[in-house]
């Protein structure tokens, strides 16, 4: 019988220290996980960042502008949307810092901001082609 009885409290014991060690785990990673979490203003920014690329025409935009600065009237013509369609887009893309406006005499040319908008278009296109 205390064979038995020491086997339970052995088995019991080791049960123990296992919850232990979990519950000393979760802590340890739920604290460095907070740790390196950012403030809630920027959820929100990297949330508006991702809205912005969530519309087709948007997409067919930032496509073209990856590979040419261009203007209105020429990403109009090579997406086939209207010019107003695409300037108001623009508009939407210039607000969340994905392209960005250049006067070349009376003409305005588009390109996008920097080299993370064409990373971030880059990685979706091979996500969704690639899964």
């Amino acid at each position: 019988f205390s064979l038995i009885l020491s086997y339970i409290c052995m088995n019991a014991l080791y049960e123990a220290q296992k919850f232990f060690i979990h519950i000393c785990f979760l802590n340890f990673t739920a604290e460095k996980i907070k740790s390196i979490l950012v403030c809630d203003e920027t959820f929100y920014d990297v949330a508006e960042l991702f809205k912005a690329f969530a519309d087709t025409t948007r997409i067919k935009i930032i496509a073209v502008l990856k590979e040419e600065d261009l203007c209105v009237g020429a990403i109009s013509e090579l997406i086939n949307v209207s010019q107003s369609a695409v300037s108001h887009q623009l508009r939407v893309l210039k607000n969340s810092k994905i392209v960005k406006p250049k006067r070349v005499g009376k003409q305005i040319f588009y390109s996008l901001d920097d080299e993370h908008i064409k990373k971030i278009y880059d990685m979706g296109l091979e996500h969704i082609i690639k899964g």
